[in-house]
């Protein structure tokens, strides 16, 4: 089984890659975020045709995610418990369902923007609420995994140039001690376990040559629990699709399951 977590950067941008992408890649599950679409913009008949259930929850802003499944797509639950608002509004940043064989959980964590704004504190209230929402379906009988954007550097080797970004949100001890604390629920990075390149990057900022100069980051994530975490047998980043006209700022990070 393939499973795979993407922040596309704007569905309606990318629908043409992640239908080619969803084509040549074949997986049976795909945890999609940053859509900025509603949901009833989400192109459902066309992941339909492509043989993929769908599952989105957007707002049309500047968030927004969904979940493909050609294996199944049953118990869909949309947010989590004790998810905060951001001026006054709950954003669309999680969204969970059953998928054949294994429960799944598509993430877009708050950026944070910068440690003065009001987005970081909310950044920290959203973790604290995911890690005591995911300790259920960390506990539970099918094998699960939070997936998405995590928008954390996990450790310094997990950023291009750890001095360049001192000081600045993705890097922070208060975020790290966050995202320790979702692992805490029973949660597990997966792709440590079986890497096809050293600590590969997920995102590069369109800005600067930074794909060209390889200056990325580790932010995308996937965190499973035991059952999941055993049955990893590849993890690899798509670093193709982050080349060439209209590719999103994130590479998709792929996941083979042998269940």
């Amino acid at each position: 089984m393939r499973v795979a977590t993407w922040n596309i950067n704007s569905l309606k941008a990318r629908l043409e890659r992640v239908l080619a992408w969803l084509a040549a890649a074949e997986p049976d599950v795909v945890c999609l975020q940053e859509l900025k679409c509603a949901t009833a913009d989400v192109p459902v008949e066309a992941f339909t045709a492509a043989g993929y259930e769908t599952a989105a929850w957007g707002t049309g802003r500047w968030n927004g995610v969904a979940i493909l499944s050609r294996v199944g797509l049953t118990d869909v639950r949309q947010g989590i418990a004790g998810q905060p608002d951001f001026a006054d509004e709950t954003e669309a940043r999680a969204l969970t369902a059953t998928c054949g064989p294994v429960r799944v959980q598509t993430l877009y964590i708050p950026n944070g923007r910068d440690t003065a704004d009001p987005h970081f504190p909310y950044k920290l209230a959203f973790l604290q609420a995911l890690a005591a929402d995911a300790a259920t379906d960390a506990a539970g009988d099918l094998p699960f995994a939070a997936m998405g954007d995590y928008n954390i550097c996990p450790t310094d080797d997990d950023i291009w140039d750890v001095e360049e970004w001192t000081g600045t949100t993705h890097v922070t001890t208060d975020e790290r001690d966050a995202l320790t604390a979702v692992k805490a629920a029973g949660l597990a990075d997966v792709f440590p376990r079986a890497l096809k390149y050293d600590q590969p990057f997920t995102f590069w900022d369109y800005r600067n040559l930074d794909f060209p100069k390889n200056r990325g980051l580790r932010i995308d994530l996937a965190l499973a629990n035991p059952a999941f975490a055993a049955a990893v047998t590849d993890a690899y980043v798509d670093r193709n699709e982050r080349k060439g006209k209209g590719a999103s700022d994130h590479a998709p990070l792929v996941i083979d399951l042998d269940l």
